[in-house]
């Protein structure tokens, strides 16, 4: 009798144990989105097809959003105002400076144009090849910095200096004739000319040289990586495409961007394993238990 209730005691304990495990358990989309949060191999397909749907979709919201040119001077012209209440309106003084020495703002201006791309593809694509356990989460910073932004556009239209009613700030891009600047007929057409707040030129060129510092090697690619965002801040300012609190702006947006990035991998996304294994082979995921 005492054996047999030591045994229905013990079976009763198995069972609850077997329960309480059972219960234990986190529900299948809860482990769906822990994987998510684990350092992983890009795959070059999809990350392509990533960044081609999420620029074209960037794309079509920031030139939908509504231009509201009145607004959109009269932000220009409370920003330009604040700074000089401060004594920061340096940008026309700047502007003028530059515009006239050709053979530096004509380079400038292509670098406007160009680099924007160029610099941040490059750094997405070196991250990708040589940091594969860290490109998930530097690529989401990147990615939270523009989405964030993207309301700015939507809600604070602001335009750049150079188009800012009753000044005499020089649109260099249009007085020099500068191919593939944006203050071009052919850009205008397709571009949202009063997105101007925030910047992401400097949003994007932050996220490349805080990059760039930290996680290359060679002192003098170090050395560039703050050089580039600082140039590109000169430039947007010398072409009259932005204010500097477009700037701050761009900054804000990239603190936001970090921000998330570091709340998904809790972690900072330069901190993570720099290297991943591959992914586990189909057979041995069948034969692992679920």
């Amino acid at each position: 009798m005492g054996a047999t209730s030591v045994e229905q005691d013990s079976e009763q304990r198995v069972d609850a144990g077997s329960v309480t495990d059972k219960q234990s358990e986190p529900p299948s989309r809860t482990r769906w989105l822990s994987s998510l949060r684990v350092p992983r191999r890009p795959r070059l397909w999809f990350e392509l097809l990533l960044i081609a749907v999420s620029y074209g979709v960037y794309s079509m919201i920031r030139n939908a959003a509504p231009t509201h040119e009145e607004r959109a001077q009269e932000h220009a012209r409370q920003i330009w105002d604040f700074q000089n209440s401060i004594g920061l309106g340096f940008e026309r003084a700047v502007n003028h400076g530059i515009e006239s020495v050709t053979w530096l703002i004509v380079p400038m201006n292509y670098y406007y144009a160009t680099l924007h791309f160029i610099v941040t593809i490059g750094v997405l694509v070196w991250v990708f090849r040589w940091h594969p356990g860290r490109y998930g989460a530097i690529r989401l910073v990147l990615f939270a910095t523009t989405g964030i932004a993207l309301i700015g556009y939507y809600f604070y239209p602001l335009a750049p200096p150079r188009l800012m009613a009753g000044m005499d700030f020089i649109d260099t891009g249009r007085v020099h004739q500068t191919w593939g600047s944006f203050q071009s007929e052919s850009m205008q057409s397709v571009s949202n000319q009063y997105a101007a707040m925030p910047s992401m030129h400097i949003g994007w060129s932050v996220w490349c040289g805080i990059t760039i510092v930290l996680l290359a090697k060679p002192l003098w690619v170090k050395i560039l990586g703050v050089l580039y965002p600082t140039l590109t801040l000169l430039v947007i300012v010398a072409t009259a495409n932005h204010f500097w609190l477009d700037a701050v702006g761009g900054l804000v947006c990239l603190a936001f961007g970090f921000a998330v990035a570091r709340t998904w991998f809790a972690e900072s996304p330069y901190r993570l394993p720099q290297l991943v294994p591959d992914a586990v082979p189909r057979a041995k995921r069948a034969q692992s238990p679920s």
